[in-house]
């Protein structure tokens, strides 16, 4: 048996006004998704449990059927594991977003979308100003990909600290949302430091000129420490691959003893190269028993409440790899597909929302008796909903074996 699973990212949304009241799943032309569900069975999952936030790292775990409750490390140790950090079971590591903050509103989560080169040279800047070199502060800091780093701690407790993902806060006040709780005073004191240092630095001037938004802080959030997992071959008896631009997933993947699938041009956004994932995908399953491709296109573009390009990204997802995935699929006797977002991300609110996202499942011993395209109200009028999320992966393995 071959598997594939196409996460699209933040798919999921609710009707938009501008749209007739349309979701964007809805208004995209996707006929190989529309097809691939006709054929095969749709639902509901719920992959937020109570007590946690709509967040890609508690998201993602559900999806590939390990709870939360047992397995969750906080969204940071995640990406520690995609950066191959070596921490001490003692070491605290968060990530480090550079944001755009102005007049105390969280403007921007990503700062601009800040480019690679440009974020290591301020994380540089941030580093030695907060923790120079031959001093024991036990902080470092670990550049990662656009706005996305890390930075670990070695001294300190962060267990009563409480802290709020930048994307939570668009436009929103950041007082009561900063590092809180016994612990946190390092934290802001860090924080601090590096809004001075970043003021007047040369990357933001020039990012100024150009009328692009300036890096003005680091946001300190999602702490945890590392947690160990079973692999998903212990767990499934599947092996596995994954194909993502986000550190996050290849973090995640690491963790699930699953290979990493380095993909030239493939991107957060919709400049991503659709083509490249789906071929990519489809030469991988090849060689491994389920291959993951996961696209942030659909999500980023939520984040900016742009629901044209996230229909587009829609769209392309549905050309690029859904339907070159399935031809390759069909040339093995047996096969699975499931596709699904990971969390509903909606424009309107430029937020993750924890509701039940829909998901769909085609290919061997997987038809439904009655026939429906996929959207979020097709999945809601249809008899298949799973409440425990990570119990959804056990189901699209094994269903309908005897």
């Amino acid at each position: 048996m071959k598997y594939a699973i196409i996460i699209p990212d933040g798919a999921a949304d609710a009707p938009i006004a501008e749209l007739g009241d349309k979701t964007p799943l809805e208004a995209a032309r996707k006929p190989n998704i529309d097809a691939a569900a006709l054929n095969g069975r749709i639902g509901t999952v719920r992959t937020t449990p109570p007590g946690y936030s709509a967040g890609s790292d508690v998201c993602t775990l559900c999806l590939l059927g390990y709870d939360p409750a047992q397995y969750h490390p906080g969204r940071a140790p995640l990406e520690a594991a995609a950066m191959g950090l070596k921490l001490k079971p003692s070491d605290w590591v968060m990530r480090c977003n550079f944001v755009t903050i102005i007049d105390g509103k969280m403007v921007d989560h990503s700062a601009g979308h800040i480019k690679d080169n440009e974020g290591r040279t301020l994380l540089q800047a941030v580093a030695e100003a907060v923790a120079p070199a031959g001093t024991a502060s036990g902080i470092k800091f670990h550049p990662g990909v656009s706005y996305r780093n890390l930075m670990t701690l070695s001294a300190g407790d962060l267990t009563k600290v409480k802290t709020t993902p930048p994307h939570d806060i668009p436009d929103q006040p950041i007082k009561g949302h900063l590092p809180r709780g016994a612990g946190s005073e390092q934290l802001l004191d860090i924080m601090n430091k590096a809004r001075v240092v970043l003021k007047d630095h040369e990357v933001n001037l020039v990012r100024k000129q150009f009328g692009e938004n300036q890096a003005t802080d680091i946001w300190l959030w999602g702490q945890g420490r590392t947690k160990h997992m079973p692999s998903f071959k212990e767990r499934f008896g599947v092996s596995g691959a994954m194909i993502t631009a986000v550190d996050l997933l290849r973090g995640i993947a690491n963790l699930l003893g699953w290979n990493n699938i380095e993909v030239p041009g493939i991107t957060s956004y919709h400049d991503t190269d659709y083509a490249a994932q789906g071929k990519y995908t489809c030469d991988a399953l090849d060689r491994f028993d389920l291959v993951c491709c996961h696209v942030e296109a659909p999500d980023e573009a939520s984040h900016q409440a742009d629901f044209a390009t996230k229909i587009a990204s829609i769209e392309a997802i549905d050309e690029h790899v859904v339907g070159p995935v399935i031809k390759k699929l069909q040339t093995f006797d047996q096969w699975r597909l499931l596709i699904m977002p990971d969390h509903a991300t909606q424009c309107a609110t430029r937020k993750h929302h924890e509701a039940p996202v829909p998901f769909l499942i085609t290919g061997s011993h997987g038809k439904s008796s009655i026939a429906r395209t996929y959207t979020e109200q097709a999945a809601l009028e249809s008899d298949l909903h799973i409440e425990a999320g990570y119990e959804l992966m056990s189901y699209f393995l094994t269903m309908g074996k005897s």
